[in-house]
């Protein structure tokens, strides 16, 4: 069965969703600690408190788990962020604090956002929908920088390149060939492309 055929799920119950926020902690503590070959399902379920077959129940792969953890550490971030909103002057000034905020909290945990962003690395098409979250929640929190609701199909188009930027800027940090001011530089580079894509700017002349 493919990712698109895959029934969508009902609603979880509050019991559910204890569970699920118990398996989800249990996965981000074992990948703080030893990273992404620190997570064995069986491990994972034994620090829930659950069976290993519900475990697959709620996440079908080691990949599907790490994916729905960052997801989860993202939905936590956004809310941090809304409590203390970026106080850049412009847009791609508040895009480019928040992102650097993001990149900070995931610093403190390296072997966490190393297991999450290997395991974005490794997602087939049967992780399509839990990596699609992962993308709409970075989007969201890009859009609150902005401080739009209805964005432009340009301005969507500038926050993709954003999103991919700022995933380029996690791996090459994580392998060690990029420095914390290289990575800084790149993100607010690349925000530039905000004012750039803003309604009644002049794009400038087109060559065809």
């Amino acid at each position: 069965m493919t990712a698109e055929d895959r029934p969508a799920s009902p609603p979880l119950t509050e019991r559910q969703e204890a569970r699920r926020r118990r398996i989800l902690h249990a996965s981000a503590q074992l990948a703080s600690r030893g990273g992404f070959d620190a997570v064995q399902m069986r491990e994972v379920a034994d620090a829930a408190g659950v069976a290993l077959g519900t475990l697959y129940r709620y996440f079908p792969s080691k990949i599907h788990l790490l994916v729905a953890t960052m997801q989860d550490q993202l939905e936590g971030l956004h809310t941090t962020l809304r409590k203390r909103p970026p106080a850049g002057d412009d847009a791609a000034q508040r895009v480019a604090e928040t992102l650097m905020r993001a990149f900070r909290a995931l610093q403190r945990e390296p072997h966490l956002a190393d297991a999450m962003v290997r395991a974005l690395t490794f997602a087939d098409r049967s992780v399509s929908p839990e990596v699609d979250t992962v993308s709409r929640q970075t989007t969201k929190i890009i859009l609150d920088a902005m401080g739009l609701d209805h964005p432009t199909p340009q301005q969507l188009s500038a926050v993709r390149v954003i999103e991919h930027t700022w995933h380029s800027a996690l791996i090459t940090w994580l392998s060690g060939r990029a420095s914390i001011a290289q990575v800084k530089i790149d993100i607010e580079t690349v925000c530039r492309l905000i004012d750039l894509t803003s309604p009644g700017t002049d794009p400038g002349p087109r060559h065809d």
